[in-house]
């Protein structure tokens, strides 16, 4: 799930975490997210593996395919029949070969290295928690300087792409909702809770949707990272903690991380895009990339039914007007290099290093056709250190911090401050807190032209971004007088911001 090797690849550093308590007067007592329960598709018999199997559109081919899949060991467990996917669980070790072999079948392949097991959680270690008289602190230099919420000081993401300003313009429209494709959303938050869409959020672990009640919710209080991205969107301004991009939008959560290894496998992200899709989703935010693979190559038949998969359903999204935004990835890749060095991949097994053409081997989705492709800046506008980028691949970049960039802030944290699980507040970094602030900005642009399509969306995202250029010094992220990347491209466009930083003063304008 995200991009740095394993779990933790979806943000970078350990969260810095700020719980304000009723004794501060920031926070209204509010209930605790409750514990989503695993869902049962995911308990299987050891050796059993879970398949896409991708087929023509039409009836009679889907179900001639299915007989096959039933014949040659497999069980369906999804069938997404308008967009021709299937998802299949089979402990046959000929299945792949066996039906790719059956007329009507385009692709098939597996979706992990790794055997189906039953459902479990992980334990990520503790939070570092903030102390009280630090949170006094920010909410004293947040109302010295007028800002509306108590930690807004320490927001300096807002301030760098106008989005302070544009709030008193535009919040966004209550008609435009986000879906948080991710880990799950707390929405008992009490910054979340009042944009939060339950009847658009789902758990589509195990490629099937759950729509219960609180399904949508993280697992653990661990499980922090879909939640603090939902903030980064659209925590209200309320008077209480932070404030989002696009505070007046809703925002949903469509959970894909499965509950044992907290990995996105392909049949959960398919689920989400067609439930997105299905239930009315202007925009979807997906800040990690598709396990087990960080770039999937179209010479692996696994890998190409894999991409295959995934791209049918976010095509299927973006044709009934959803956009697509996606982080770039964690790995300071050159996106646009002869070759890149993968040594993560798979990650639900044992990873061995491979060199690949990202030209041919693909990081899905942020590299799929119509998905906008987001790298990641610091307090100085500069790339953050660890931001993968590539000319024609990056369209746009937003801040998703970085620790070797300090502000001038009351915690002079250089990472991105957002709502945790449990009424909490923390700093994270990585392209997964860049994402959401260009999935903001696309709320705006929507809530300001309701008719645009998402191909117009992302044009407007471009046309009103503002590009630094490359940098006229080598590139050294980190300070330790090595060059980490080097950026190709002009003024109007290059590898490190794409068409520039986005601009949610110009969204509402």
């Amino acid at each position: 799930m995200a991009h740095l090797p394993s779990r933790r690849r979806l943000a970078l550093a350990v969260p810095v975490v700020l719980s304000l308590t009723a004794s501060l007067g920031f926070l209204p007592t509010a209930a605790s997210a409750a514990p989503a329960t695993a869902p049962a598709a995911q308990a299987a018999d050891a050796g059993t593996l879970a398949y896409v199997v991708n087929t023509k559109v039409d009836h009679r081919t889907i179900a001639s395919v299915k007989k096959a899949v039933a014949a040659a060991g497999g069980t369906v467990t999804a069938a997404y029949d308008k967009i021709g996917v299937l998802v299949v669980h089979s402990a046959n070790p000929d299945f792949g070969p066996t039906i790719r072999a059956v007329r009507g079948v385009q692709s098939a392949g597996a979706t992990r290295t790794a055997p189906l097991s039953l459902a479990g959680t992980t334990d990520e270690g503790a939070a570092q928690l903030l102390s009280t008289a630090d949170a006094a602190r920010t909410a004293s230099a947040s109302a010295a300087a007028g800002e509306s919420e108590p930690l807004e000081a320490d927001q300096w993401d807002l301030r760098a792409i106008g989005a302070d300003q544009a709030a008193a313009i535009n919040p966004g429209s209550r008609k435009v909702t986000v879906a948080v494709i991710d880990t799950g959303v707390d929405d008992t938050h009490p910054d979340l809770a009042p944009n939060f869409s339950a009847s658009q959020s789902a758990n589509c672990v195990g490629g099937v949707a759950d729509t219960a009640e609180g399904a949508w919710r993280p697992y653990t209080a661990e499980d922090y990272h879909g939640t603090h991205v939902a903030g980064e969107i659209a925590a209200a301004r309320n008077g209480i903690g932070v404030a989002g991009v696009a505070p007046g939008v809703k925002v949903s959560s469509i959970k894909v991380s499965d509950p044992k290894d907290g990995l996105f496998y392909p049949e959960n992200v398919v689920c989400a895009f067609v439930f997105a899709a299905d239930h009315g989703v202007e925009i979807t935010n997906n800040s990690y990339y598709v396990d087990p693979w960080l770039y999937n190559c179209m010479d692996d038949p696994d890998q190409k039914a894999i991409v295959d998969a995934v791209n049918r359903a976010q095509l299927y999204a973006q044709k009934k007007g959803t956009l697509n935004v996606a982080s770039a990835g964690n790995s300071n890749h050159d996106l646009d290099a002869d070759e890149i060095v993968d040594d993560s991949s798979p990650d639900d097994t044992t990873p061995v290093t491979r060199t690949v053409d990202p030209h041919t081997c693909l990081d899905v989705p942020t590299q799929l056709p119509g998905v906008v492709t987001v790298s990641a800046t610091g307090v100085k506008g500069t790339k953050s250190y660890y931001s993968s980028y590539g000319l024609g691949v990056t369209d746009v970049a937003a801040p998703g911090g970085d620790r070797y960039q300090i502000p001038d802030t009351p915690s002079a944290n250089g990472r991105i401050l957002s709502t945790m699980p449990n009424n909490a507040y923390g700093f994270l970094q990585g392209t997964s807190m860049a994402s959401p602030h260009v999935a903001g900005v696309a709320a705006l642009l929507k809530s300001t032209h309701p008719w645009a399509s998402p191909a117009a969306l992302q044009a407007l995202l471009k046309a009103q971004a503002d590009n630094p250029g490359c940098p006229a010094e080598p590139y050294d992220g980190n300070g330790d007088g090595v060059v980490d990347a080097t950026c190709a491209g002009g003024k109007r466009v290059n590898g490190f911001f794409g068409f520039g930083v986005v601009n949610a003063l110009r969204a509402v304008k």
